[in-house]
């Protein structure tokens, strides 16, 4: 007489003995919690569909406008009529009473800090060893970036080439 996978009637069956198999089969099992039954099994994703892609586009593409932002930033400031010794506070009153340069540092200040604050990140969670000091050092980073992003936005948004 065989038990159900072939083997002898006095063998105990086991699910792994199942259809003739050898190697263990993940199955449910009753004994754990039903979250536990197919660790393997596809989860529904949560969060945005595809975040993970339009950031890493985001930033690819903003950086290239990045570069070209700071380095027409450093020419500009540095070598174009008469360099560094021009600049002074009529030379930022002139230069921010159009609204051309004012987008323009706006741009360069936001995707400075994002990319800034993006790298800083990645080194936070490469070398923070633990979860807490990740979650600590990631919202003094938020905080920092948002405080210099807040405060930089104010002053060329207000900014009064009018003082007294």
């Amino acid at each position: 007489m065989t038990g159900p996978a072939g083997g002898s009637a006095g063998a105990p069956w086991t699910p792994h003995h199942k259809e003739g198999r050898l190697a263990p089969v993940q199955e449910k099992e009753h004994d754990r919690p039903a979250s536990l039954d197919h660790p393997r099994a596809p989860r529904r994703p949560r969060g945005i569909p595809y975040f993970e892609k339009y950031a890493w586009l985001f930033m690819r593409f903003s950086g290239v406008a990045l570069v070209f932002l700071a380095l027409g930033h450093l020419f500009i400031g540095l070598i174009w009529d008469g360099g560094v010794y021009r600049i002074d506070f009529n030379y930022v009153a002139q230069r921010w009473a159009s609204p051309f340069w004012q987008i323009w540092d706006m741009a360069l200040l936001w995707l400075a800090m994002v990319h800034g604050a993006n790298g800083m990140r990645t080194i936070i969670g490469d070398y923070a060893r633990k979860n807490i000091t990740k979650f600590y050092l990631n919202s003094l980073l938020l905080l920092a970036t948002g405080f210099t992003l807040v405060l930089g936005t104010y002053v060329l948004v207000t900014f009064d080439a009018n003082i007294s």
